[in-house]
């Protein structure tokens, strides 16, 4: 939407970007990670079978010139990254950042229903899809500092199941 901050307009034209199937590697993925570098990522990446939903936000922002976390690609990480908003002042872009059985997950905030947020996140399927996430496993809602909060929460049907692992 054109009322999307940057990095979410990058996030959406990512959308569908699939991991390689079995022991391949998807270039695009892989691409991501080298941009980012070991710096960004905190390791050094080399197989999309390793959880990328942190590489894929650190990617989007930082295409728009903002500083992804350090250690991106550990998702729990991005919790105290930026700056904290309440629920009720959500907006698109908004990186939402989840509990999970193994670890954590990653992605930015689209829209909510009554029960869950609509994430436009990686690995989620190992793909690059809008998946909606039990509201009450979300553990952090981040903006970028220095980044105004344009826009208010999306209300959204729920048409798709709840996602309940993410890796």
């Amino acid at each position: 939407m054109v009322t999307d901050p940057k990095w979410l307009r990058v996030a959406r034209t990512k959308l569908s970007t699939q991991e390689a199937a079995g022991s391949a590697n998807s270039a695009t993925i892989l691409g991501w990670a080298k941009r980012l570098g070991t710096r960004v990522l905190g390791m050094v990446y080399n197989a999309d079978s390793v959880p990328w939903c942190g590489v894929f936000v650190a990617y989007c922002l930082q295409d728009d010139g903002i500083e992804p976390v350090s250690i991106a690609v550990r998702a729990t990480s991005w919790s105290t990254w930026g700056l904290s908003l309440r629920p009720e002042r959500l907006a698109p872009g908004a990186v939402l950042v989840f509990e999970r059985p193994g670890g954590g997950h990653v992605g930015f905030y689209v829209g909510e229903d009554a029960t869950a947020y609509h994430v436009l996140g990686g690995n989620q399927g190992d793909a690059v899809t809008i998946a909606r996430i039990a509201k009450d496993r979300c553990i952090a809602r981040r903006w970028p500092a220095g980044r105004p909060v344009i826009g208010k929460p999306v209300q959204m049907a729920a048409r798709k199941p709840i996602s309940t692992d993410e890796a």
